[in-house]
């Protein structure tokens, strides 16, 4: 009997994520496989949930409706940054364009994260801190290759 995938479960997998257009997102089918762990915050808790219980070996695919992947779209996280700000922040120099993605400090220093460049203006910045698959439906195949 194969082991099944649990709360916990360190994995070896392969796995596509494509976005509404069928465009890949992630795929690691034709490269070397994916390892890790479940509940680490790797995979969205949607898909985590997905993965409970298949099977080591088992090949399968779903469908995640709009918004259940990665949230739904937030409208306060479209955010005005001053670009004095951005030039404190160590980007002097740099020459802003739409579809731009900048990483930001978390408040702490430890991590960063992501916001892309929505508007530019002549002092400011309209930034999208939303996931770039935020209330879009996606889909996601994989195969389990290994559950410890």
């Amino acid at each position: 009997m194969n082991p099944t995938v649990q709360a916990a479960s360190f994995l070896t997998l392969h796995y596509r994520l494509a976005g509404p257009d069928g465009g890949d997102v992630i795929n690691t089918f034709a490269d070397k496989p994916a390892t890790l762990t479940l509940g680490t915050g790797e995979l969205s808790p949607a898909i985590e949930a997905r993965l409970l219980g298949l099977a080591e070996g088992t090949r399968t695919q779903f469908e995640l409706a709009a918004g259940e992947a990665f949230g739904d779209r937030n409208p306060e996280l479209l955010q005005r940054v001053k670009l004095s700000l951005l030039r404190e922040l160590g980007a002097a120099d740099e020459d802003y364009k739409v579809g731009d993605v900048v990483q930001f400090p978390t408040p702490d220093g430890q991590a960063s994260y992501a916001g892309v460049v929505r508007e530019v203006g002549a002092e400011a910045l309209l930034f999208d801190f939303n996931h770039p698959l935020a209330g879009q439906p996606v889909s996601f195949e994989v195969h389990v290759i290994g559950v410890l």
